[in-house]
């Protein structure tokens, strides 16, 4: 009988340790008085915050045993985003329509940081962060650091890269997405500076991969939402120290191979780049801009884009202009993409040229 009423009482004593556990857990709106952002943000007048371009991210301090975040898909039924805490990679983790994350943090006593990055880009679908759970949360104050911006196509996004889970050919076209492992954020960190993704599948500087009259990134840089929708404007308050554009894969793309496609104008593209860059520098008298070319062109497409690269430095004599060209990879991503390992290899060849720039 004694041993039967020990065990009750132990049982009782669990729950009661459990239902006390849950209780002190806290929720909190995600308004911007309690979180940091970078990337491309919206605060909805519900004090939830939409993430929109690849790796925007929230930023937070998080006292808690297993820290709860509550998303809403307003456009698709799942994407995915990467989490990071205390400066450790977690992973990437798929999120679903009205089903909240848990993370466990095995440490009820201090803070952590965590951040909070879209895996997906903008054409993708709006990410929404809705509320968390936690004994407590603080605002993160984010130092102030040197900033890159990197702008670009897929291979800037980081589509087709993670075939960990999903292999190439499953699921949504995104299901292999990975902003966060794509090779600006890889140059970022290893640097210590901030950085952010204006990038979008398939975009070209003329043209894009299989048509030649939608929009591409010159006329949507400028829309929010990196899209036609030009009643909402991104904030360009705070200039980046540099500006990386990796644009010409698309414009010198073949296309499906079914819809008509007319040759490579150069003309067409080399004006389109220079209006592109006097409009970045209209924004940003005093930035550095990086001109990219792509480890997936050939050799003829490569000297091409170099003599381009050549003529956009002399319009602008009076700023600073760099170019970088990549040695090829053979790219192990879906569709031709490079993969985790291929944006490392990149990240490796680009570290020094940025580390550079910096310091001039």
């Amino acid at each position: 009988m004694n041993r039967f009423l020990l065990f009750l009482i132990l049982i009782v004593c669990i729950s009661s340790c459990n239902i006390s556990k849950d209780k002190s857990r806290n929720s909190y709106s995600v308004s911007t008085e309690l979180v940091s952002t970078s990337g491309r943000t919206s605060e909805k007048k519900d004090s939830s915050l939409i993430l929109i371009n690849s790796a925007s991210a929230i930023h937070f301090k998080a006292k808690t045993d297993t820290l709860i975040v509550d998303f809403e898909l307003p456009e698709t039924d799942h994407a995915y985003i990467n989490l990071e805490i205390s400066d450790t990679y977690k992973g990437r983790f798929k999120v679903k329509k009205s089903l909240p994350l848990k993370f466990p943090l095995n440490d009820r006593t201090g803070f952590h940081d965590i951040s909070i990055f879209k895996a997906t880009e903008a054409s993708t679908g709006a990410v929404i962060v809705k509320k968390i759970e936690a004994f407590e949360i603080d605002k993160l104050d984010l130092p102030k650091r040197p900033e890159i911006e990197f702008i670009g196509n897929s291979i800037t996004c980081g589509m087709g890269a993670d075939t960990l889970e999903i292999p190439c050919g499953n699921g949504e076209w995104y299901d292999q997405h990975n902003a966060y492992m794509a090779y600006g954020p890889r140059i970022a960190r290893a640097l210590d500076t901030d950085f952010k993704l204006n990038c979008v599948s398939g975009m070209g500087m003329y043209r894009n991969w299989n048509d030649e009259d939608q929009p591409v990134m010159p006329d949507v840089y400028e829309n929010l939402y990196l899209n036609s929708d030009s009643k909402e404007k991104g904030n360009f308050e705070n200039a980046p120290d540099i500006i990386s554009i990796a644009l010409g894969t698309n414009d010198f793309s073949l296309g499906d191979g079914e819809k008509k496609r007319t040759e490579f104008n150069r003309e067409k593209f080399t004006t389109a780049y220079i209006d592109f860059v006097e409009m970045l520098f209209s924004k940003y008298p005093n930035v550095k801009i990086a001109l990219l070319d792509s480890p997936m062109l050939n050799a003829e497409q490569k000297s091409i884009l170099s003599d381009v690269f050549k003529e956009i430095k002399n319009e602008f004599l009076e700023k600073e202009i760099t170019i970088f060209q990549f040695k090829n990879i053979s790219p192990g991503g879906c569709t031709g993409h490079p993969d985790i390992e291929n944006h490392e290899a990149m990240a490796k060849q680009l570290i020094p040229f940025f580390r550079n720039l910096l310091k001039s």
